[in-house]
């Protein structure tokens, strides 16, 4: 289990884009934009129909993914067809985990998704209650499991996602959906700092949207942001101009660089600890 050597040199960068949206081909270009872009650790969507977490940017995107063809098998295959050197992670829904293989568990898409070179998972409705044998499955093949934690999330929950999240905390700055703003949530100093005792670093995501956000986080006090909504957007706004894809990449990998620009001056805001 490793995610946490990509929070090592500094504020990471972990952008999500759905694979397949809008198409194969034209996926794998936008997901290595990202990592030229400057991404630390890349969030790839697993599409399910039903994903409950998601605002409106992210549902048009899985729609279009299942339209193309995308399937658990598929997106295994994605991930071996990318070229890119860095972490890779899964966020996807329980019941396609747990439904995969001939029998039922997750064990056998964890086994897949590890040899494809999956280094984790998010997965938004898996309580941390019945996390056991998720857990205990990444723990047999060497994968993080990452936990979303809502500003409301406090008591014996948040002592169970303590129990069984590695690799990073995903720090939910809002309540809601997921969804790029025009602000950024007074919430997240409050909800870092119920998490100060964890060892694992801190990623804050819902609402980034520009590297100013990106900023503000980290110097709040964030180990990284995630960022999707605002990326989908691209994808979806060069779909629906029948954009060449290079020239979506482009503006992928433009806007990843602003983020991670973002990130890296929120990180020299704080303050330095005396004697530095």
């Amino acid at each position: 289990m490793g995610l946490e050597r990509a929070f090592a040199d500094g504020p990471a960068f972990v952008p999500y884009l759905a694979a397949g949206d809008p198409d194969y081909e034209s996926s794998l270009q936008y997901v290595e934009a990202l990592a030229r872009g400057g991404a630390d650790v890349i969030e790839l969507g697993l599409p399910f129909s039903e994903p409950m977490a998601e605002g409106p940017t992210i549902q048009e995107a899985v729609v279009r993914s299942l339209a193309a063809g995308m399937t658990p098998d598929r997106f295994l295959q994605f991930v071996r067809d990318l070229d890119v050197d860095v972490p890779l992670v899964c966020m996807t829904y329980y019941n396609l985990i747990y439904q995969y293989g001939d029998d039922q568990g997750p064990r056998a898409f964890v086994e897949a998704a590890a040899e494809a070179g999956i280094e984790g998972f998010v997965v938004p409705d898996l309580p941390a209650e019945e996390a056991g044998p998720m857990r205990e499955a990444c723990d047999e093949f060497g994968l993080d499991l990452i936990f979303i934690v809502a500003p409301t999330t406090r008591g014996e929950r948040l002592d169970a996602m303590q129990e069984h999240t590695s690799g990073y905390v995903y720090v939910q700055a809002r309540l809601g959906v997921t969804g790029a703003r025009d602000d950024v949530s007074d919430q997240t100093e409050g909800s870092l700092a119920r998490l100060s005792e964890w060892s694992v670093p801190k990623a804050v995501g819902f609402g980034i949207k520009t590297g100013d956000h990106a900023e503000r986080i980290v110097s709040a006090g964030a180990d990284g942001i995630i960022v999707g909504s605002a990326l989908v957007d691209i994808v979806a706004e060069g779909h629906e101009n029948d954009d060449p894809a290079d020239e979506v990449a482009d503006r992928l990998e433009e806007k990843a660089r602003e983020l991670k620009e973002g990130a890296v001056r929120g990180a020299q805001d704080r303050p330095q600890p005396e004697g530095k």
